[in-house]
């Protein structure tokens, strides 16, 4: 089963809900998540959009770039937060070559990703080379967000995870991916590692929502990989991001309290357990104990 969690009250977020927000000046908030607790706590918060973010493979499965993550992952990730969704509008990260070999391949999969993961959309890095792919999947009624600017899955090409767009040059490069990536159909775009000034100009250019990630303040809207907002990656920590909360920290405490309370023989207390047996002699006995019982004084050691 994919299915979402009943809607409350407040109407889930759409497609043409997020272009409206862009239109109407209302910002756009963005988190990714890669579980069902995760996706109840963002959701509950009033998050607009849960990306299950390729991310996975760094903060979950502590590989050290997110290559190696596939189809299969990711999905089983949407999956998961799409059950524990109500509101949110969930997208799934197309994976490293998911979509690069062919148009058909990249449609097969973009399809799976709502079918069997749950997603009302999918989130694909790219932009002048990705253009045609994207028209394709839009094209079969699967909407597409786009991402340009810094795409960790062409670090290697890239040199590091580094800032793109920071000469004219560069700059340039980036908007004629964002307009070729508008043009193609996309609902929306990651704007991921650009200048500030360079976010400004892409989001007055196109008429769809941008989201910035390492961007500056003036996109449409903002994302933040939730381990990095809740403090989760101790070691990790971006110019770009801002830690809302130490989790992380707040787990080892709450961790080490618990192992000197286990070994002090203080948990578990009466609180915490179930009591006594209640012995009374009109108690029905438990079944298949008395064949059990009859067994033994019929043949068990005398005396």
């Amino acid at each position: 089963m994919t299915g979402r969690r009943p809607a409350p009250n407040g109407r889930p977020v759409t497609v043409p809900r997020l272009g409206k927000m862009k239109r109407d000046g209302e910002r756009i908030t963005m988190v990714t998540a890669y579980d069902a607790t995760f996706a109840r706590l963002f959701d509950e918060a009033g998050i607009d959009v849960l990306l299950v973010g390729d991310s996975l493979g760094m903060v979950v499965q502590g590989q050290d770039s997110t290559l190696p993550v596939t189809v299969d992952e990711v999905i089983y990730h949407c999956r998961a937060v799409a059950r524990g969704t109500r509101r949110a509008h969930v997208v799934g990260d197309m994976p490293f070559m998911s979509w690069q070999i062919s148009a058909e391949e990249a449609l097969r999969n973009a399809a799976r990703f709502l079918s069997e993961g749950g997603a009302q959309a999918v989130k694909l890095e790219g932009g002048v080379d990705a253009a045609a792919t994207i028209e394709r999947i839009v094209h079969a009624g699967i909407p597409v967000m786009g991402h340009v600017g810094l795409t960790p899955q062409s670090v290697h090409a890239m040199g590091g995870f580094r800032v793109q767009g920071k000469t004219e040059a560069a700059a340039a490069r980036v908007l004629c991916d964002a307009k070729a990536v508008a043009e193609a159909g996309a609902y929306a775009l990651v704007l991921e590692g650009i200048p500030t000034d360079l976010a400004q100009q892409i989001t007055d250019a196109i008429d769809i929502p941008t989201i910035g990630i390492g961007a500056g303040p003036h996109c449409d809207g903002q994302v933040l990989v939730c381990y990095d907002l809740l403090g989760l990656t101790p070691e990790l920590k971006p110019k770009f991001v801002k830690r809302y909360a130490e989790f992380f920290e707040q787990g080892v405490a709450a961790a080490r309290q618990y192992s000197e309370e286990v070994r002090a023989g203080i948990f578990p207390s009466a609180e915490y357990s179930f009591g006594n047996v209640k012995k009374s002699e009109t108690e029905a006995p438990t079944p298949g104990l008395s064949l059990v019982h009859d067994l033994r004084a019929a043949y068990g050691p005398k005396g």
